[in-house]
């Protein structure tokens, strides 16, 4: 890119910070108009309830914001890639979306978008798509590369199906061609296609793998969102109405970046909600499994509605009776019998401040992005370092904490 494309594209930031939802909402309508097969690949879910236009509102903003050296985005562009690679996402994908992208910003912008800003915003996206494309093949390649890996979609059979609790049943899901399949970092997802008949469409979604590395199934746990007509909902509840043991799902190697750190001799305190502890809960198991520091702390700290809803209760309860290191503090939003077993309401960290405010710890949040915000923020202002805190929204990133 030459100096003045650069300097058009930084020059369009303000525009790009009240009008970028408009525009990302006019570029997918625009895209899935011309080629309604993409609705196979893109999350139609999180189409309906704006996330996904929000979340390249903001990933186009800040490339406009860092054109001079984009490399200060890698970690974003890694996360992006990840998730990417998790949904097949390939080179000529961009090539259809720089398409889109462009006649969007020539649409929407109207005279003010000239041929110079058009020329620029080509090279600038070029340059954005060869930055992904690059770094999602070395991806791609890592993934096959490691025994039992694969790339795109691989069919898996549902053996067993479990109910962890009222809301959320596990699935254990075996390559149906018999064969392994590979290792990956705790805390990291896979991605799971199905047909949906009422969208007439395939959908894909991510769900962490809620089970250590094991190199001959991965687990999902999924939680039923009871009522909803939304897609977002609409896998989660096909897996628990029609989906039976034996049948077929297609997934993809796993993926993610919300990982253990491997920083064994640190102390390690989870934070979950709901069905946040399904990565948490993987990291436990690796932990217990391979930890033969016993003196290390382990904290671990859920909160969900009440007893009936609350998924691995005894799982976590075995691990924490079998090591003397592991500690938990279970939160009830409804406490239906006095217990001093557990506290009542949501997960108040004050509550326990001297057990978790630890030097050198490790923190590991998962929830919604409000959950995780709230414990984010306690934790900064108890000095905590935010290299320290390692946390995970489901679904596009769109959190913002200071």
């Amino acid at each position: 890119m030459t100096v003045d494309q650069k300097n058009l594209v930084k020059a369009t930031v303000p525009i790009l910070k009240e009008h970028g939802v408009l525009l990302t909402s006019h570029f997918y309508n625009r895209m899935f108009e011309h080629n309604p097969e993409l609705k196979h690949v893109f999350n139609m879910g999180n189409q309906r309830n704006k996330k996904q236009q929000t979340a390249l509102a903001m990933a186009v903003l800040a490339y406009a914001e860092h054109i001079e050296d984009p490399s200060v985005l890698m970690p974003v562009v890694n996360n992006i890639g990840h998730k990417h690679t998790s949904l097949d996402i390939r080179p000529e994908h961009y090539a259809i979306v720089g398409r889109h992208l462009i006649a969007s910003i020539s649409e929407v912008l109207g005279d003010g978008a000239t041929p110079e800003l058009l020329e620029a915003w080509t090279a600038a996206y070029q340059q954005l798509a060869s930055l992904m494309s690059g770094h999602e093949q070395k991806i791609y390649e890592q993934q096959t590369s490691k025994p039992g890996g694969w790339a795109g979609w691989r069919p898996f059979v549902v053996k067993h199906k479990i109910q962890e609790s009222t809301e959320i049943t596990s699935f254990y899901l075996y390559p149906s061609d018999g064969g392994s399949v590979a290792d990956f970092l705790p805390g990291q997802y896979i991605s799971l296609r199905l047909f949906l008949p009422e969208l007439n469409l395939l959908q894909p979604r991510q769900y962490s793998i809620s089970c250590q590395p094991n190199g001959k199934y991965y687990r999902i746990s999924v939680k039923r969102e009871a009522g909803t007509i939304h897609p977002n909902g609409m896998i989660s509840n096909r897996l628990h109405d029609h989906v039976m043991e034996g049948d077929l799902v297609d997934l993809s190697a796993p993926a993610g970046v919300f990982v253990l750190q491997n920083e064994a001799a640190k102390p390690k305190v989870f934070i979950s909600g709901g069905v946040g502890q399904t990565p948490l809960i993987s990291m436990l198991e690796e932990l217990v499994a391979n930890n033969n520091n016993v003196e290390v702390p382990i904290t671990w700290i859920h909160g969900c509605r009440n007893e009936a809803v609350h998924a691995f209760k005894d799982r976590v309860a075995e691990i924490t009776h079998a090591n003397i290191n592991v500690n938990q503090h279970i939160f009830y939003d409804q406490l239906e019998v006095e217990d001093s077993s557990y506290y009542e309401g949501w997960v108040e960290l004050s509550r326990i401040k001297d057990d978790i405010i630890q030097q050198h710890a490790e923190y590991y949040i998962c929830g919604p992005g409000a959950f995780i915000a709230k414990h984010y923020n306690f934790l900064i202002e108890h000095n905590v370092p935010r290299t320290a805190i390692h946390f995970e929204e489901f679904g596009p990133t769109s959190l913002q904490v200071n």
